[in-house]
């Protein structure tokens, strides 16, 4: 219910943020609206699939569910095939229909990871047993870090490393991982001249008020106009072409100009309830498989709710990463979707767990 209320919620805002531009540059306000709701409907049916899937098959897949992304990851630089918007190469193109597999690689990922460490306990507590997630996790950061996108890229990161933390890795092997992960940032930050900028801008965005610095003041701009209670539904001002990629990206910005600092609050009220509840279906996993499923998809969720938000609020340098079942964008809407129908497998099969014991004890 909670995944229904914010995606249905998303799709309403998807509409405030974006009919203005849809209606200029489509001829339709309900363009990107219309985009949103077909994922909502898909996302709810793969749920709903989902709900009720036997989770523990997908360890029999997990090779297909890590290579598959992989190489739809590959892809995307065959000419003809992949998609290019704004000097990245993100998405794979069928016709009128886009997809972007960094989407998929993520939860890919957590499958191959949680299949390959709970069959191999003992071993995760070596180097050389945590290889092979090492290599699949660092296989699809170098081929989302090419698109370029680095903001997935730190993501997939960071729920690499607490993959194997959670997995039963030392702490001495962690921090040999940690360290040379956390070098890397300033290195991978060097290498882009337009990552310079955007560091740049997020130290002092007034010093390029037009360029570099623009978005992040047009967000803070909506933010601090939008107050305690905000404007209003459909009053927000900087979705007039003011503040770029307001229906996706940043549409966190919109938010809090439209329902202000308290609707800000109320809505990640509900996501912090959903990351909880992932991290109690996690806790109460009798198996190690289910307990790393759980974690996985609750951390893809929360890293990424948690980065959207600093990027939105000024609080880290700003790049591209859209908000979990709110943002623009169906690949994210399904597949997020798909996802929290899994973690309702894993809570539903523990909570019929817990009624067998009960039983079992009842009659004992």
């Amino acid at each position: 219910m909670l995944t229904l209320l914010l995606s249905a919620f998303g799709v309403l805002m998807v509409y405030s943020a974006s009919s203005y531009t849809a209606k200029t540059q489509y001829g339709d306000e309900f363009y990107f609206m219309k985009k949103q709701l077909l994922g909502f409907v898909l996302g709810a049916g793969v749920m709903g699939f989902a709900g009720f899937f036997d989770y523990r098959k997908l360890k029999k897949i997990r090779y297909i569910a890590l290579i598959v992304p992989l190489v739809l990851l590959a892809l995307v630089f065959v000419p003809g095939i992949g998609r290019s918007n704004y000097g990245a190469t993100r998405w794979i193109g069928i016709g009128s229909v886009t997809i972007q597999p960094s989407e998929l690689a993520k939860y890919g990922f957590v499958i191959f990871a949680s299949a390959y460490m709970s069959e191999h306990m003992d071993a995760m507590r070596t180097f050389k047993g945590m290889l092979p997630v090492l290599a699949a996790g660092g296989a699809v950061c170098a081929l989302i870090i090419l698109e370029p996108n680095m903001s997935v890229t730190m993501c997939v990161g960071l729920l690499m490393l607490a993959m194997i933390f959670l997995g039963g890795m030392k702490m001495r092997w962690f921090l040999v991982i940690l360290v040379p992960a956390l070098v890397a940032v300033p290195v991978l930050i060097l290498m882009e001249p337009y990552r310079l900028l955007r560091l740049s801008a997020f130290l002092d965005p007034w010093a390029s008020p037009k360029d570099e610095g623009y978005q992040l003041i047009q967000s803070l701009y909506a933010l601090g106009n939008g107050g305690w209670f905000g404007t209003g539904l459909f009053r927000s001002r900087q979705k007039y072409r003011f503040l770029p990629f307001a229906e996706s990206d940043f549409i966190l910005s919109v938010i809090g100009e439209e329902f202000g600092f308290v609707g800000i609050f109320f809505l990640f009220l509900l996501c912090g309830i959903l990351i909880w509840k992932g991290i109690r279906t996690a806790a109460e996993s009798d198996d190690f498989f289910s307990f790393l499923l759980a974690s996985g998809i609750t951390l893809v969720y929360g890293i990424q709710t948690i980065v959207n938000a600093l990027v939105v609020s000024g609080s880290i340098p700003p790049t591209g990463l859209p908000l979990p079942l709110i943002s623009s964008g169906n690949t994210s809407l399904v597949i997020t979707m798909g996802s929290m129908g899994i973690l309702y497998a894993i809570s539903r099969r523990n909570a019929m767990a817990r009624a067998g014991k009960l039983e079992k004890n009842h009659k004992m």
